[in-house]
């Protein structure tokens, strides 16, 4: 959206939060909503729903005060909380900490991650796939998905590392496969 028609509309609706309330007279701290142009301040917007246009006309008609959002408005909260989650995130996954739920052929026990009883499926549904059977066969013999079979073949955790981000981290669990193995099917994945 250019910005002449974001001030067209934020002039129109008097730089006001259709769900809140929140008056702003220059428009800091307010936002056009996407899909459907109305006005909302920051916190309202971050929680705004955008798959149908009668769940957001819903959504705004559950009216809420503005002064309740007041706090985290002042104390910035709102800008940059899921910048420095995601930073809080990626350190923990540097130091080799899952920051998922553990994948299939893993458990938490006391904090750590370890084997579960299904970490020599995974074995053998990686050695299944090196050795030529399709990811259907597969998918078949274990009662998972074709695309939960691939998941499992691209996970770098049974290596014993941590993807985060795009970003591969040395974990502290000890791993299911070898590189080898991991290599070998990493290739064949290409391939098809």
């Amino acid at each position: 959206m250019d910005e002449d028609k974001k001030k067209e509309i934020l002039f129109n609706d008097n730089f006001t939060c259709a769900k809140c309330g929140y008056y702003s007279p220059m428009g800091d701290g307010l936002e056009i909503s996407k899909n459907f142009n109305k006005i909302l301040c920051s916190i309202c917007n971050t929680f705004a729903p955008i798959e149908n246009k009668a769940v957001f006309e819903k959504y705004l008609q559950e009216k809420l005060e503005w002064q309740i959002l007041e706090t985290f408005r002042n104390s910035g909260v709102n800008r940059g909380l899921h910048l420095s989650q995601k930073q809080g995130m990626l350190e923990k996954s540097r130091q080799g900490l899952l920051m998922a739920r553990p994948p299939f052929g893993y458990k938490v026990v006391h904090g750590q991650l370890v084997p579960s009883e299904d970490a020599e499926n995974v074995r053998l549904i990686f050695k299944e796939f090196a050795e030529g059977r399709s990811l259907n066969q597969i998918a078949k013999t274990y009662g998972l998905s074709v695309n939960g079979i691939k998941k499992i073949l691209r996970n770098f955790t049974y290596l014993g590392k941590i993807k985060f981000d795009n970003q591969i981290s040395q974990g502290y669990h000890p791993p299911i496969i070898s590189s080898e193995l991991f290599n070998r099917v990493q290739s064949k994945l290409e391939k098809k």
